[in-house]
């Protein structure tokens, strides 16, 4: 059954329900109760702390205004504040209540149509959230519980761990090009095992000379390192006797370039010890083994699709995952104006990043999908542009996911090549 319409929403509110407004704040939140009329049974907002003995005053107020004026059900609606929600919406779901949120660009827009004031305060902002919720203008939170919850942690962990590697290797890009810029000539690539040799040895171009070419070889030869020699030596040599490099603050130009290396070493070992973790969990959740025989999608693509979606079978259709993703198609039309369409973006960043990330990939590696992306160009009749047509095999992509995972067929891409539309085999 499809409940995330207007109307199913609206349906969901009787007269036996309790609408609960809920300003959310880092220690203390603000609370105040309506009927479905919006006819308050609040004298005056219910202040309550961000801790247990504040959601026990919270959760003995609400039972007691439902038992006074006969209502069976309670509907709590928040802001989806920061981070600072989530201990109370997990209260709330434990305690056999569905909470609901709203959105904060309904919550400014809205907020003057009684005062004809945009102030904000603690009093006026839950009165507000009640009447969106009352107008069926909400969305159900998805907190994921189990296995869904630890994948999402760890991903969450995986996302943060590298970042900061992208920080880290902008910061050694940053320290190269003042003291050794002639170093990327060497080497292209910053984890050529060769030359981080030599830098934990030497990092300033005038350490390198020091060592000479011979010196510089001996390094390699003790290691029993192939493919390097004399040849990539007198290369080295020769970009740190010409080195433009600043020669300022030798002392604290070695310290910084060695704690760099260092910290790109530990998030490296971080990031490859989650990656593991995430394989082991994601084995508990089924179909993920056929997910994974897809040529171009990997570890990465399917942690990531599953941290941001959770258990799939809560959605009714994949047009409901294409608008949690940002992907639904936006109209921009007047009268005879007929205007560009173009995705929402408004959903999960991190979902749209990762299926984009997917169809750039099977785009590339897989033939079925590279011959759906060409289709989607060439075709006759309403030709995409490039970026449209990977936007368009990203959400054939989350179709692909969905109908995998919710019935456990295997990958077939003749019938996924079959399925595009062709008016020219049509018409002959």
């Amino acid at each position: 059954m499809n409940c995330n319409t207007q109307n199913a929403k609206i349906a969901s509110i009787t007269e036996k329900t309790l609408i609960v407004g809920i300003d959310v704040g880092s220690e203390t939140h603000y609370a105040r109760a309506f009927d479905w009329r919006n006819y308050e049974f609040s004298k005056k907002p219910l202040a309550f702390s961000n801790n247990e003995a504040g959601f026990m005053t919270f959760k003995a107020w609400m039972e007691d205004i439902a038992e006074k004026h006969g209502k069976d059900v309670v509907i709590p609606g928040m802001e989806p504040t920061g981070h600072y929600w989530f201990a109370l919406g997990k209260f709330l779901q434990d305690n056999g209540m569905k909470p609901v949120h709203v959105n904060p660009h309904h919550v400014k827009k809205s907020k003057e149509l009684d005062d004809n004031n945009p102030n904000k305060n603690d009093r006026k902002d839950p009165k507000t959230i009640a009447s969106l919720v009352n107008e069926g203008r909400f969305s159900y939170p998805y907190i994921p519980t189990g296995i869904y919850a630890e994948i999402r942690s760890l991903s969450n962990l995986r996302f943060q761990t590298q970042e900061e590697i992208t920080r880290i290797k902008n910061r050694i890009a940053r320290w190269f090009s003042i003291y050794f810029p002639e170093y990327k000539d060497v080497y292209g690539d910053l984890e050529a095992v060769s030359g981080r040799m030599i830098l934990k040895v030497a990092s300033l171009p005038k350490d390198i000379k020091k060592l000479g070419v011979e010196g510089v070889n001996k390094i390699w030869r003790e290691a029993k390192l192939r493919g390097a020699g004399l040849k990539r030596a007198k290369t080295l040599i020769a970009a740190a006797e010409h080195s433009v490099g600043s020669q300022e603050a030798p002392d604290a130009a070695r310290m910084e370039l060695k704690n760099l290396l260092n910290d790109y070493d530990v998030y490296k070992l971080r990031l490859e010890e989650q990656l593991q973790n995430i394989q082991e969990k994601l084995t508990e959740i089924p179909y993920i083994d056929k997910l994974m025989e897809i040529k171009g999608i990997g570890l990465v693509t399917v942690s990531g699709f599953i941290a941001e979606v959770g258990d799939i079978s809560r959605f009714d259709n994949p047009k409901q995952l294409q608008k949690l993703a940002g992907y639904a198609i936006v109209d921009c039309s007047s009268g005879k104006h007929q205007g560009e369409s173009h995705i929402s973006y408004r959903g999960r960043k991190r979902l749209r990043y990762v299926l984009y990330e997917a169809a750039i990939s099977v785009i590339g590696k897989n033939a079925e999908f590279k011959e759906i992306h060409n289709y989607y160009r060439t075709r006759e009749i309403n030709p995409l542009k490039k970026m449209q047509s990977v936007i368009a095999v990203a959400c054939k992509v989350l179709r692909v996911f969905y109908t995998i995972l919710t019935k456990g067929v295997d990958y077939d891409g003749a019938k996924l090549v079959g399925d595009i539309k062709r008016p020219e085999l049509k018409s002959a």
